[in-house]
């Protein structure tokens, strides 16, 4: 969001009218396919549940069927991955006494990967940008990132929407503007002369606006109907029940964690997202940690003979390393040098160098070098399969086996 932080990227105006082309071409799939009476019979029931109004439209129906026809598979993890959220969301969402629907945003944020990181820099479940981090009391350091505590950044969440709520009274308007920011949907109403209708407005507002709000209920869509369509969860090897707290009064690294608590140091991590250099930092009071109830007591045993770590040695990575990197080509442009071409490719000068086995480091326009850029696993949105355009990357960095099938204490609070 361009003025409170909270940015979700889609396409331009022009590939916003490929929406309404896409929603009016049929997409052949095995999947089921109802008539329009019956999607506006369940919409019917769905708006007649929650304060947000939720209705069918062309626009909607786009998002819906790349969710259920295109990216089933993706639906069924971000199914599985609810069970483990949507309890957290709940509470605190009643809490504020919001909508529980608007837990369905955190999806189209993160596709609910606590870690998830846009292009812009927003961070965790419901995607906040540094300085709106500040607005909230969410810290961040070298080693601590609590846009990526799932409770903490909830709480944020929730409190944000209900002040989006209080100045707009509207819940789609408050959509948009999670998205926007409150400047941009208020500065559409004057434009359109007062128009406070979302579908009315939407001339008015940016494109990646305009799209967010029939985004958000078509999730609320699938994410009720999704049986309906034979899409089946894909089980999250944790659940939101299964987890308690302790207390740490020492630096320590989550391998330290994770073996004296006899976890899995990839389910430590994922429990811990918060820690973004696996390494929790000495700090005035006890620093919290999540882990499984059932190795509460066998980390409690042994923690006493852990011993306090120094801070984490940054490993040197050799020159034209390209771990983790995917082999391209770059043709040198007018202009462009070693510098500006490393700082693109997020490299140095010496890996260039090395990569092309060049003799010296001069360039000139036009020639063709090898550059290994990064690797980035995108996360899926359903705007992008809309638009057909990526505009988020969101890195998923864990892979887990079926044990230890733990999360987050219902009493939790941040």
């Amino acid at each position: 969001m361009k003025t409170t932080g909270i940015k979700l990227f889609f396409a331009l105006e022009l590939l916003f009218v490929s929406l309404l082309l896409s929603a009016q071409t049929p997409v052949k799939s095995s999947a089921p396919e109802y008539p329009e009476w019956l999607y506006q019979s369940r919409f019917k029931e769905l708006d007649a549940k929650t304060p947000v109004k939720l209705e069918y439209n062309k626009q909607v129906k786009a998002y819906i069927d790349v969710y259920v026809v295109k990216r089933r598979e993706h639906l069924s993890r971000i199914i599985g991955r609810s069970e483990y959220y949507f309890p957290l969301f709940e509470e605190y969402l009643s809490k504020y006494n919001l909508p529980l629907e608007l837990k369905y945003l955190a999806v189209i944020e993160s596709a609910l990967d606590p870690r998830a990181k846009s292009s812009s820099g927003a961070m965790g479940l419901w995607q906040f940008l540094y300085h709106a981090s500040r607005m909230f009391d969410l810290k961040i350091d070298s080693y601590i990132d609590e846009r990526c505590d799932p409770v903490k950044s909830t709480d944020a969440a929730c409190r944000y929407l209900a002040y989006l709520y209080r100045n707009l009274n509207d819940w789609q308007l408050a959509i948009a503007a999670y998205n926007g920011g409150i400047g941009v949907v208020k500065k559409a109403i004057e434009r359109s002369g007062g128009k406070t209708n979302f579908w009315e407005l939407q001339p008015y507002l940016p494109a990646q606006v305009k799209a967010y709000v029939p985004a958000f209920i078509a999730v609320n869509y699938v994410m009720n109907y999704y049986k309906n369509y034979d899409i089946k969860p894909v089980p999250h090897f944790i659940q939101f029940d299964d987890v308690d707290t302790v207390f740490i009064n020492k630096p320590l690294t989550i391998k330290q964690i994770s073996e004296a608590a006899g976890v899995d140091e990839d389910i430590v991590k994922w429990l811990n997202p918060v820690f973004i250099k696996d390494f929790i930092p000495a700090a005035d009071l006890p620093v919290r940690i999540f882990l499984p109830k059932s190795a509460v007591k066998e980390f409690i045993s042994n923690e006493p003979s852990l011993s306090p770590t120094e801070k984490p040695v940054v490993n040197y990575v050799p020159v034209g390393d390209t771990t983790n990197r995917m082999k391209t080509l770059c043709v040198v442009k007018k202009g462009e040098f070693f510098h500006k071409l490393a700082i693109r490719y997020n490299c140095r000068v010496d890996d260039i160098v090395f990569w092309n086995g060049l003799k010296n480091k001069n360039i000139y326009p036009g020639q063709t070098l090898i550059v290994w850029k990064p690797v980035r696993n995108n996360g899926f949105f359903i705007v992008d399969e809309v638009f057909g355009k990526s505009k988020k990357n969101i890195n998923f960095n864990y892979t887990f086996n079926n044990k230890n099938r733990k999360l987050f204490h219902k009493n939790i609070k941040p």
